[in-house]
């Protein structure tokens, strides 16, 4: 799921919280497995609200698309008038 690179920062960004925020050291591993439990039980809610997010931004797109196709419609003739 990450790259090598990136798991090592996300390691060593919750061995930090750890120290900073909760007063408690942390290794590595320690950090990589809790990282494993926040992408297994955290991930798909971030990924879901994720494209419920982007479904809503791609629909306002869609709705302004369709405003901007009706301004170019023609008015219809009017029987009689010329």
């Amino acid at each position: 799921m990450f790259s090598k690179p990136e798991r090592a920062a996300l390691a060593e960004t919750i061995r930090r919280y750890f120290a900073e925020e909760l007063d408690q050291e942390i290794g590595g591993l320690q950090a990589e497995l809790f990282l494993d439990f926040l992408t297994e039980t955290l991930g798909p809610v971030f990924y879901n609200r994720g494209l419920l997010d982007a479904e809503a931004a791609m629909l306002g797109k869609m709705d302004d698309l369709s405003d901007a196709i009706r301004m170019l419609e023609k008015p219809l003739p009017v029987p009689g008038k010329r």
